[in-house]
């Protein structure tokens, strides 16, 4: 058995039952488990713990593990050039379709190194990647193999899309595939990598694309096959835009959540990404359902997709959590940053509702990240601080620059003030992060690799 102990923590936000805020806080794992939780002064007088490491946090504030429930990792090879003259997300998908289709194999596994570094140095733990297109014989398995790598509690959904611009959908044909295809690699990777055990680093999802990118059949096997597993989650895009309500009503006679609902694509196994346009019945419904949504503030605002009610739908019991989205929608991977543009963007407002600093707050803000992204993905063994729970934590420094005059409130100055980079980060009780430096790759040769092949794809599509 390896022991750890971290201890000195100048508040420890546990986000355990009882939201405990612990001064002069420490932790204690036993191998990948929290064992114990308490102040510096009651682990260290106990005789019985004798740690094969100590580290001390002084100077730090100390967080359950941020969960991205959202992400495309391989758009970290497109950044800007869909985003910097505003293209909206349909215009922005057409434009970026024929880039993606000249990734590869080894495209993949780079872009997914880098966005993982990018969402681990920013206090992420866990993350859920959304791979729909799988040109050039790439596969989920080049994903997997970057996050095992890194190091990082992965949720990756073996996505799709099946509706090509010959049957009506948005995507050219050329990056659709049978769905005969989709089925029997989602089973695939569902037999080869899903773990439903407690503490799991890898847990596989289904993940049609969008109403405009899968066929309704698709829709309905997708959710069948994932059902005859334990804990194989469905996720997809809904809701996002006001050009996506009107596809769906054109389409199929109904809005996207009614759409979503008739396939059998509602509960507790299910969470959609964005749901910036749902109604107050819709909002009712997904509360009552237990279903889940994950809140991409940043892309949405690049996109100008809108402001999705958030506020509303944590009070109506929908489990709500937070992601990134795309590199390519959002052009960057911080997860403490999300977490404060969601707090912002809430105070903002949205059409029907008038602005309230008071809407939402930092400490509403950092449990979205963490405990509701967690209920998202279902997992109740991550997302809080607690005996029991996985060793999945991270510490921010707060005696530096952009936290000085902060420290009346320290925790809410994670969110309040700019976002900084983890000075440590522990997943699975293993040390990823320390003194700030991702341990478990080379960075620097890694970006060389990824501009490469960035430069090879836009110059192949005649963009560069």
């Amino acid at each position: 058995m390896t022991t750890l102990l971290v201890k000195n923590i100048d508040v420890l936000a546990t986000m355990d039952v009882a939201r405990r805020e612990i001064p002069d806080g420490a932790i204690w794992v036993e191998d990948n488990v929290i064992r114990r939780v308490g102040t510096t002064a009651e682990l260290t007088a106990d005789p019985t713990l004798t740690p094969d490491r100590t580290l001390d946090a002084r100077g730090t504030v100390v967080i359950p593990g941020l969960v991205n429930t959202h992400h495309h990792l391989y758009q970290t090879l497109t950044r800007t050039i869909g985003t910097g003259d505003g293209k909206i997300l349909f215009d922005w998908l057409k434009f970026l379709y024929p880039i993606w289709a000249e990734m590869d194999a080894e495209a993949v596994y780079i872009s997914a190194k880098i966005g993982l570094a990018e969402l681990i140095l920013s206090g992420a733990t866990t993350v859920a990647d959304h791979l729909y297109l799988y040109p050039n014989g790439s596969k989920i398995d080049d994903e997997i193999r970057a996050a095992q790598e890194i190091g990082v509690r992965f949720h990756p959904t073996r996505g799709s899309m099946s509706l090509g611009e010959s049957q009506g959908g948005l995507p050219p044909d050329r990056v659709t595939d049978s769905e005969d295809f989709i089925l029997k690699d989602s089973l695939r990777a569902i037999e080869t990598f899903h773990d439903p055990n407690r503490y799991a680093m890898l847990r596989i999802g289904l993940a049609p694309c969008s109403p405009f990118s899968v066929t309704t059949d698709l829709m309905r096997e997708s959710a069948k096959l994932a059902r005859e597993y334990p804990l194989v989650n469905l996720h997809t895009h809904l809701a996002e835009t006001k050009d996506e309500d009107r596809f769906c009503v054109e389409m199929f006679g109904m809005r996207p959540v009614e759409y979503a609902e008739s396939v059998g694509w509602m509960g507790e196994d299910v969470w959609f990404a964005h749901m910036v346009h749902p109604n107050a019945d819709e909002i009712r419904r997904m509360g009552h359902t237990h279903t889940g949504v994950c809140h991409c503030p940043s892309s949405n605002m690049i996109l100008a997709s809108g402001i999705a009610p958030v506020r509303d739908m944590v009070d109506a019991g929908v489990r709500v959590g937070l992601g990134v989205d795309g590199s390519a929608s959002n052009d960057g991977n911080h997860m403490l940053g999300e977490a404060r543009q969601a707090m912002l963007l809430q105070r903002v407002g949205w059409p029907g509702f008038e602005s309230r600093a008071d809407r939402f707050s930092a400490r509403e803000a950092l449990e979205l990240a963490t405990l509701g992204s967690a209920g998202v993905l279902r997992r109740d063994d991550i997302g809080a601080i607690a005996p029991g729970m996985a060793a999945d934590f991270v510490a921010f420094r707060v005696d530096d620059l952009a936290h000085a005059g902060g420290l009346a409130d320290p925790v809410a100055s994670l969110v309040t003030c700019a976002p900084g980079h983890v000075w440590l980060s522990v997943i699975n009780g293993k040390i990823v992060v320390e003194d700030g430096e991702l341990r478990t790759i080379d960075l620097p040769t890694t970006i060389e690799r990824h501009n490469k092949i960035s430069r090879a794809m836009l110059e192949k599509a005649g963009v560069a």
